[in-house]
């Protein structure tokens, strides 16, 4: 029978696949909306012309704000599918590469174009408005992520940006990326996860343990990986669904200073805006 603790993890997992599953369903309603607005500008502009309106719909399409990273590659952004910014069925299932998805948090950013030469471990640093957060970027098992990551860097897409989530019930972590604050805010451009073998084999409940110290991404789903990634303040159980791609070594008890003052509960109990605010200055690679 399972114990009390076990069943309490079994809640709190619950709920935060929950949260995710609502920030998935507020990008696909906001693309429905993208598209709506889209399809009636062509309809008025066709009454004009045929010919003006087609090309103001790839235009449009194409040069729309994305939500999760660079530009590099225009034609990247025009030949991803409506459905890009979908969730996978399956791992085996997700779109390889970046790819165009959505709606950009900031202007500027684009989508990147992946180098093989780029796949290299970095010594991340994270100033914060608390001090800084150091990790180690595992670029060799997660080339994909840290590349992006990189990218989004030096687009400067990470500054002045604040963490917008903490749990402390549970799962333990703080979540960071997105300019929007809310949760929703991509770089415009999605990839598919990386390095899961590394969690090791799910136990009973389908959950491996994501240690402390872990730097992993967030996501809605297979394949939805753009900005937004979480740090492992204490060991939690999770779904071995999330990129790991890094190791704090400096700034642990930053974060733990910020899980003892707690959240503001805004998604449950122990899940919401960490009270004590914690602001991304600036991020450097090295």
């Amino acid at each position: 029978m399972a114990s009390t603790k076990d069943r309490q993890r079994a809640l709190e997992r619950a709920r935060y696949e929950r949260v995710q599953a609502k920030i998935q369903k507020k990008r696909r309603e906001a693309k429905r909306k993208q598209r709506i607005a889209l399809v009636s500008s062509i309809a008025t502009i066709a009454v004009i012309g045929g010919v003006v309106a087609g090309v103001l719909a790839t235009s449009g399409s194409s040069s729309s704000k994305t939500t999760a990273s660079a530009t590099s590659s225009a034609s990247a952004a025009s030949s991803a599918s409506s459905s890009s910014c979908t969730a996978a069925s399956s791992i085996a299932a997700e779109t390889k590469g970046y790819h165009a998805c959505g709606s950009a948090a900031k202007s500027g950013i684009g989508v990147p174009t992946y180098t093989a030469a780029g796949a290299v471990d970095h010594t991340v640093t994270i100033t914060t408005n608390l001090g800084d957060i150091v990790f180690t970027a595992d670029g060799k098992d997660a080339p994909y992520t840290v590349e992006s990551f990189v990218y989004l860097v030096d687009k400067g897409y990470y500054n002045n940006t604040k963490c917008h989530r903490l749990t402390t019930s549970g799962i333990y972590v703080l979540q960071c990326g997105d300019p929007l604050g809310t949760g929703a805010g991509t770089p415009g451009y999605a990839f598919q996860d990386e390095n899961l073998s590394s969690l090791g084999t799910a136990n009973s409940s389908g959950t491996v343990t994501y240690k402390a110290g872990t730097v992993a991404m967030a996501n809605a789903g297979y394949g939805t990986n753009g900005s937004q990634f979480f740090l492992v303040y204490k060991d939690s159980p999770l779904a071995p669904s999330y990129t790991p791609w890094g190791t704090i070594t400096k700034g642990m008890d930053i974060l733990q200073s910020v899980a003892a003052k707690g959240s503001n509960n805004a998604n449950g109990t122990g899940d919401g805006a960490p009270k004590e605010s914690v602001q991304i200055e600036k991020v450097a690679i090295s």
